[in-house]
């Protein structure tokens, strides 16, 4: 029986991947597919830090004032649904301000403004106090028999339907509203006591307090019509940063949403970034010295789940767990031939091949 002594040595070699954040953040995502690849964002982006609907620190209005605010004058915010600029220190003021809508319509599972669902300021938006009344817990989806919603005498390009109990936003946050609506999905899976969000294209009454929200396939074609903007990031990032420390996925891979919602579902997700970080891990690869005598010695730039050592054959030679970037093999006891150290990420496997000389 062939025989292999393996010794972990401490090192000061250091690797990194050299990707984007929303790359190395979604990393363990990658190369999954329907409710794996659902519940594997749900772990990412649960978890975050709450904040308070209303407080003497740091509450939701503080956060959307930073979140929405005009980058043509930082002392107002942007209302969704009207497109219209208007001073944030206003807040609500009696009436007269601007109040804080929940895109998710906090009715539909019954979360309220608790923190969790409630305070989650990925789907909480400024709003126009007289629009968000119109709005009220209506489903998103195209409107039929259409009246316009109006915002301090200007048409703001949003409708509701007159007949059926539906909310049309404007053509420049179609794509938002929807992203919002999915991550609420992805994000609250009903684990400890919160709502397990749910996308329906059933119409849902105005009484109902089912944790569902439609229209799915509407906000589908919303999310393809309209992509992602440069607000949209911008404000992703700085919910990242500087509050919550949780992304929305469908922001940061618009494509996610094919994967569980639309034409993907079924597939694997593989985006260019994970191929990207896939050749990286492999171009930084060190094998030495190759042909080994009695050792040989592997630097890595990222810890690998798995190293498996097997012969030409394929065979399982050896497995262990590496806890270090630098890993010595002793080949004094192997027979002379070629091995191959199999290196296995997540999703996929690097191999290198050894020659051993004696």
């Amino acid at each position: 029986m062939q025989k292999v002594f393996i010794a972990l040595v401490a090192s000061f070699f250091i690797g990194s991947i050299a990707q984007a954040q929303d790359s190395t953040y979604y990393y363990t995502a990658f190369n999954s597919s329907d409710d794996t690849l659902k519940a594997k964002l749900n772990g990412l982006i649960s978890n975050h830090i709450e904040f308070p609907y209303t407080s003497s620190s740091t509450d939701v209005w503080d956060i959307l004032k930073d979140t929405d605010k005009d980058t043509l004058n930082a002392n107002n915010v942007i209302l969704i649904y009207s497109n219209r600029s208007v001073d944030a220190a206003q807040e609500y003021n009696s009436g007269s301000g601007w109040n804080r809508e929940h895109v998710w319509a906090k009715s539909r599972g019954n979360f309220g403004n608790s923190k969790g669902a409630g305070t989650d300021v990925h789907h909480l938006r400024p709003c126009d106090i007289s629009v968000n009344s119109s709005r009220n817990n209506r489903n998103f989806d195209n409107c039929v028999t259409c009246v316009d919603i109006i915002d301090n005498g200007f048409n703001t390009g949003s409708k509701r339907d007159a007949s059926q109990w539906t909310f049309q936003p404007p053509a420049n946050v179609k794509g938002d509203v929807a992203r919002m609506i999915f991550y609420m999905v992805v994000r609250y899976e009903g684990s400890g006591g919160e709502p397990d969000l749910e996308l329906t294209n059933t119409l849902q009454s105005n009484t109902s307090k089912l944790p569902l929200h439609a229209t799915m396939t509407t906000l589908l074609d919303w999310h393809r019509q309209d992509p992602v903007s440069n607000w949209e990031k911008n404000r992703n990032l700085v919910i990242y940063n500087n509050y919550q420390q949780n992304r929305n996925p469908f922001i940061d891979y618009p494509e996610i949403a094919e994967y569980l919602f639309g034409d993907s579902i079924g597939m694997i997700w593989k985006p260019q970034s994970f191929v990207s970080i896939e050749e990286q891990i492999k171009s930084r690869v060190k094998l030495y010295p190759n042909p080994a005598n009695n050792r040989t010695v592997i630097e890595l730039m990222q810890i690998p789940e798995v190293m498996v050592l097997r012969n030409v054959n394929g065979q399982e030679i050896l497995r262990l767990n590496p806890t270090d970037l630098r890993t010595e093999i002793s080949t004094s006891e192997l027979y002379a031939g070629i091995y191959i150290i199999e290196m296995v990420y997540n999703g996929f496997a690097i191999r290198e091949k050894l020659i051993v000389n004696h």
